[in-house]
């Protein structure tokens, strides 16, 4: 299997979107194309068509690529759970929880033996394989046993192209010193650079792209232009600071953001409604009196439920309610909701029986078990008298979660195609909470929650047909991605590269 690896001079370079760039690069022009990230650390990830899980980043380049993610393009998934502990995902399912000298101490064969299989698995479909390191390939305390940079390109005996971000400052520094702290064997396997996230007129960096080429006597690639609202979901945490408010006078959504939160790429399709905004709360003064609440998911809920009762966040979201506001909680912002919480096998604070009280806003309780639910999910919204909305998404968490409701106030949220049910809503519809992550992907579904505020704020309504068809948005983000990095990428000398990598040895 041919290919190519990016690695970065630093996380957050931009490594992700310009290899869901070249996946789609290589898909347009006829060849069978797969990501692979041999490790990734991420708590926003992807729900595979059989119920694995990998990383978002992977799963988002398998779309580019127009082929079925699979857990063999990210057979290690690391989820943070706590400053010193993650889950390690193996092969889509959940292996255990490790301290970080644990998972170095332990963890280094079984890794190399996952790499293995899973990129002959790989070569046996693709002829193409477009590979992601991660963070940057010369943490010298870490190198011995590092199973995502150098170690995998060796591995598969690929190219190397390095990229560097130059909004950040410094480019010339973090090539040259990343370059230079490679060993010698390493540094031939690096054929060029990428240089991402310039700003301004490019005809002033013509004598900084001449010096590196002269310097390092490694080939510049291209120059790639700082890509603002690309429209393709991020993976990294970091990137929340992108999906940030567009002081609208529209729809206004408080979004709590909590220190373990997961997949808020949930947030994603707010983005392109021109009249709703977003902010992410830290504090409970900032809170005001938005038009809803949006209480996400987390990789450790009872942690981040302690987070919102130091902050006193919780009884500024609880007298929002009370006073009429409306709250969606999805997963684990759905299990704050209720009554209860008990960690009955510890897995997730690593305490086991560890009881706290919830929100207190519906009337569930939630235990934490052994069994994990990853799958894809598709239902109707339950008690719509006039509207049969399906909607379609995946669920990924520990916790069983039972609703005893007493008053009649409250009902299941969605029918799920099985019989399940999913999710409780009170009465009103004020009030909800769901295990459906991507609830808010649904065009219907998000137009008819969108237009309940409308009406409330006097607003025009808008018809699904004037919504932004999401998936039609997705794929024209890629087409331009693709666009934009051929522009100013020589590609063709990237692909020359990778046919003729055997013999340039």
């Amino acid at each position: 299997m041919k290919g190519i690896m990016l690695q970065g001079t630093s996380s957050d370079v931009g490594k992700s979107v310009l290899c869901t760039a070249l996946c789609r690069i290589f898909s347009n022009r006829g060849l069978r194309v797969t990501p692979f990230k041999s490790q990734n650390m991420s708590n926003n990830s992807y729900v595979t068509n059989d119920g694995g899980e990998i990383g978002r980043a992977q799963g988002i380049q398998a779309e580019a690529a127009n082929i079925e993610a699979s857990v063999y393009m990210n057979p290690i998934l690391l989820k943070p759970r706590s400053d010193s502990f993650s889950e390690v995902i193996i092969f889509g399912k959940s292996l255990h929880s490790f301290s970080g000298a644990e998972y170095r101490q332990h963890f280094y064969e079984t890794g190399l033996k996952a790499i293995e299989k899973a990129t002959k698995k790989l070569s046996e479909q693709f002829e193409y394989v477009v590979v992601e390191g991660a963070g940057s390939p010369v943490e010298i305390n870490l190198n011995d046993r590092e199973i995502v940079n150098m170690k995998v390109a060796e591995t598969l005996d690929l190219p190397v192209i390095l990229v560097a971000d130059i909004d950040r400052g410094g480019v010339f520094a973090t090539i040259v010193g990343t370059l230079q702290l490679l060993s010698e064997k390493e540094r031939k396997r690096v054929v060029g650079v990428i240089i991402n996230k310039f700003r301004g007129d490019i005809s002033l960096f013509h004598s900084g792209v001449n010096w590196l080429e002269a310097y390092t006597g490694k080939r510049i690639f291209g120059v790639v232009p700082f890509l603002d609202e690309i429209g393709i979901e991020a993976e990294d945490s970091l990137a929340i600071g992108q999906i940030r408010g567009k002081n609208t006078s529209g729809i206004d959504l408080a979004v709590i953001n909590l220190p373990y939160v997961s997949n808020f790429t949930d947030l994603e399709p707010f983005r392109y409604e021109k009249d709703v905004s977003i902010r992410f709360i830290d504090h409970p003064e900032e809170l005001e009196c938005p038009d809803a609440i949006i209480l996400p998911g987390t990789k450790s809920t009872i942690n981040d439920l302690e987070f919102l009762k130091r902050k006193g966040l919780d009884e500024a979201i609880v007298s929002f309610v009370k006073n009429g506001g409306r709250i969606v909680g999805i997963c684990g912002g759905y299990q704050m909701l209720g009554k209860e919480i008990c960690d009955e096998a510890g897995t997730d604070t690593g305490v086991k029986h560890h009881q706290v009280e919830g929100l207190n806003v519906l009337p569930i309780t939630t235990v934490f078990n052994k069994d994990k639910q990853v799958k894809k999910s598709k239902g109707t919204i339950w008690n719509l008298a006039d509207r049969n909305i399906v909607v379609e998404g995946y669920e990924i968490h520990l916790g069983e979660t039972k609703l005893h409701d007493v008053d009649g106030r409250f009902h299941p949220f969605i029918k799920c195609d099985t019989n399940q049910l999913d999710g409780v809503c009170d009465l009103t519809g004020k009030i909800i909470g769901t295990y459906f992550h991507q609830l808010f992907h649904n065009d219907e579904w998000r137009s008819f929650w969108l237009n309940q505020i409308r009406a409330e704020k006097k607003l025009p309504e808008k018809a699904s047909v004037e919504t932004h068809n999401y998936q039609e948005k997705k794929q024209s983000a890629y087409n331009r991605l693709a666009a934009t990095v051929e522009e100013h990428v020589d590609v063709a000398s990237i692909i020359d590269i990778i046919e003729h990598w055997g013999e340039a040895k």
